[in-house]
């Protein structure tokens, strides 16, 4: 029997309530399984940078390829024409592949712990895009939330510029392509939560592997040619390409569910937590000390993050039917449209 058979208003707050509890736990579990995933793939990456192969475009090539032939092979079977125009997927796929560089490579030059840390310096440039462009509404303490984990990775900067040793040949220079990354990290997030929140999730996936290919292709001709050719291929390196690809590919299949339910900012405050996983691995797999400043900064993070999602609030976590009418959208449906015509 549905809650809105009852008249009496304190029940059907009750059931309001209780649905929204079980759509919050339900969207911090894929933001944690999200996480995880992202955390196979930070270790797989930065295995590939130990064993001494630098071609960041080609560890994503593979995984756009399988994006693309998967997802492409869904949209083919639906025999119709594309919701969106072809030259958006472009855009999308050229900021997408630009993130992915500048991440991959940080790890030629710091530790797996700080890359990943930083990387989460994608969480304020997302609330700044989406509330401007997608006119998300954020309380004053989601706003200290998100600024109290931006503190924590202030620490990690501070303790990889000497004060701690953050390890890694460059890391001050490997934090600084992460700091990068994570901009144009932001903006391909909120790309992708204002095609799936409008459109549809599995167009927006294979059009982003189908054009992160060729763009990868494209800029591995000109920069990675000789890096290619120098590599000294064995068991190992071969084992960490097929691991990164797959995890990554796992966390290009699951992240848009979380930008469809939740939007970019839920994203990438939930993936604060592969951090966790992060540390656990440069402690037991590669043998190394973590600074006490790290363990600081993750506090820190996990306070900010609890702070956020305790002052959530539903319209924080979907886009209203009002603002999904926004001049922005209606733009959109109108290229689309001309297109269709064309």
């Amino acid at each position: 029997m549905s809650c809105r058979c009852f008249s009496c208003p304190a029940i059907a707050e009750y059931c309001r309530n209780n649905r929204l509890t079980w759509r919050l736990i339900y969207l911090l579990f894929l933001g944690q399984l999200t996480s995880f995933i992202l955390a196979l793939t930070s270790f797989s990456s930065s295995w590939l940078a130990d064993l001494g192969v630098d071609a960041p475009l080609t560890q994503m090539l593979f995984t756009y390829v399988i994006t693309a032939v998967v997802f492409g092979s869904i949209l083919v079977s639906r025999q119709r024409k594309l919701l969106v125009p072809w030259y958006w997927y472009l855009l999308l796929g050229f900021i997408d592949v630009q993130g992915n560089y500048l991440v991959n490579k940080a790890y030629q030059y710091s530790s797996i712990t700080s890359v990943t840390l930083l990387d989460c310096f994608t969480i304020p440039w997302v609330i700044v895009l989406t509330w401007f462009f997608l006119k998300t509404k954020y309380s004053l303490w989601q706003l200290i939330g998100a600024a109290t984990c931006i503190l924590g990775l202030g620490l990690v900067l501070l303790s990889d510029a000497g004060v701690g040793g953050g390890g890694g040949s460059r890391p001050l220079l490997g934090d600084m392509l992460v700091v990068l990354g994570a901009v144009f990290f932001a903006m391909s997030n909120v790309g992708e939560e204002f095609f799936v929140k409008k459109k549809d999730l599995v167009e927006v996936v294979a059009m982003l592997g189908t054009f992160g290919t060729l763009v990868s292709l494209v800029q591995i001709s000109i920069f990675e040619r000789s890096s290619l050719e120098d590599i000294t291929w064995s068991t190992d390196i071969i084992l960490a390409f097929v691991g990164y690809a797959f995890s990554c590919f796992a966390f290009y299949v699951s992240a848009p569910f979380v930008l469809k339910k939740g939007g970019a900012a839920l994203l990438n405050l939930s993936l604060l937590t592969s951090d966790m996983w992060a540390v656990l691995v440069r402690i037991f797999f590669y043998r190394q000390k973590v600074d006490w400043l790290y363990y600081l900064a993750f506090g820190l993070v996990i306070i900010g993050l609890v702070i956020y999602s305790k002052c959530t609030k539903e319209d924080a976590f979907e886009t209203t039917t009002e603002n999904r009418h926004q001049s922005g959208y209606q733009a959109l449906e109108n290229q689309s449209a001309d297109s269709a015509n064309e």
